[in-house]
């Protein structure tokens, strides 16, 4: 549940901080809580007579369509041209099914000929009707741009689409006490070892999940990690109190080739993975709005609290860009303690 809290209200904000998951969304300047009987209960006491509820009402999701035999011959085809590229298979899912529904759409025209108005008229739509996300705009958008450079040979900059501005939002990070607590909260010292790993080495969970009992390098001190994001390999971090966790956690289970095997001894699945987070986020009242993907923005915040140079963090995270590692400058706590002030040096 989101709330508003007039300026004024000052004792009223102050009562809802000691709330249970209550949190504060800077971008928004609007506080938040989990949806439970208990906590309407605590916002109706603490606000009373002041307290006014809004339900937001639901927005159409997209409907399931079929599509005629023209238009999957050129899903078909599109998607033959992804895989000889060798993009993911999350990729080519996410192409795939945007695709449909914009082939599903424009049904009865001839697609190579549409216009930039046609296409642009139907994200509208999207955004209009459907209200996607800023992140689905953008994904619809590479989809159909895909489709014509690559599968129908267009030059690069036939369709240039209008696309949404691009947030600034910043990087949710977890504050080292508040990590310490996650990372300690499971007893089961499979799950433990999980979650020191994806923060100690600031991995994405689909790394975590990939990553092979051969691939710690313990006498060279680093992880080497395969296959990342963009099918990029790269060298992380090897921590010794996380090879001294590692070590505990392989004499009990002994994996035989994925570092975490499933039961049925296959990779861990990602699912299990963020059900072991939001226990531990649970169970030591944590940022409720944190992600197992949160400990990988607090492993580069706090290594840059910590003074290490940029370029070293960029090259752990395996971002391509250091304007991409850049944007954890934005998250550093700016206070009296971290910077002087001018006035301080007059």
């Amino acid at each position: 549940m989101k709330i508003h809290i007039p300026y004024t209200m000052k004792e009223e904000r102050e009562a809802l901080k000691q709330l249970n998951t209550s949190f504060y969304h800077p971008s928004q300047k609007l506080w938040s809580i989990v949806n439970t009987e208990e906590n309407k209960s605590e916002l109706k006491k603490l606000f009373k007579g002041k307290l006014k509820v809004q339900e937001i009402a639901d927005t159409p999701t997209l409907p399931k369509v079929l599509l005629l035999e023209k238009s999957q011959a050129e899903l078909d085809k599109n998607h033959q041209k992804l895989v000889l590229k060798g993009l993911s298979a999350k990729t080519v899912a996410i192409y795939q099914n945007n695709l449909i529904q914009f082939f599903s759409y424009f049904e009865k025209a001839d697609f190579p000929n549409l216009t930039k108005d046609q296409i642009e008229g139907y994200v509208y739509m999207l955004v209009n009707k459907y209200k996607i996300s800023e992140q689905k705009q953008n994904s619809v958008i590479n989809a159909i741009k895909s489709y014509y450079e690559h599968t129908l040979g267009k030059p690069r900059e036939y369709y240039n689409i209008t696309r949404p501005k691009k947030s600034q939002d910043l990087p949710n990070v977890l504050s080292k006490a508040e990590v310490k607590a996650i990372l300690n909260s499971p007893k089961n010292i499979k799950h433990k070892a999980i979650l020191y790993t994806i923060y100690s080495a600031g991995l994405r969970i689909g790394e975590l999940t990939r990553l092979r009992v051969e691939d710690i390098r313990s006498d060279d001190g680093y992880i080497f990690v395969k296959d990342s994001k963009g099918k990029k390999d790269r060298h992380t971090v090897l921590s010794p109190a996380l090879l001294n966790i590692l070590r505990q956690y392989y004499k009990v289970h002994k994996p035989s080739y994925w570092l975490f095997e499933g039961q049925d001894g296959g990779q861990y699945s990602t699912k299990s993975i963020q059900s072991i987070f939001r226990r531990a986020v649970k169970e030591t009242n944590s940022n409720a709005w944190s992600t197992p993907h949160t400990l990988r923005h607090s492993f580069a915040t706090h290594l840059l609290q910590a003074g290490v140079n940029l370029r070293y963090i960029q090259s752990a995270l395996g971002h391509n860009s250091s304007k991409t590692t850049e944007i954890y400058t934005r998250v550093m706590n700016i206070n009296n303690k971290t910077l002087k002030s001018p006035l301080d040096l007059l």
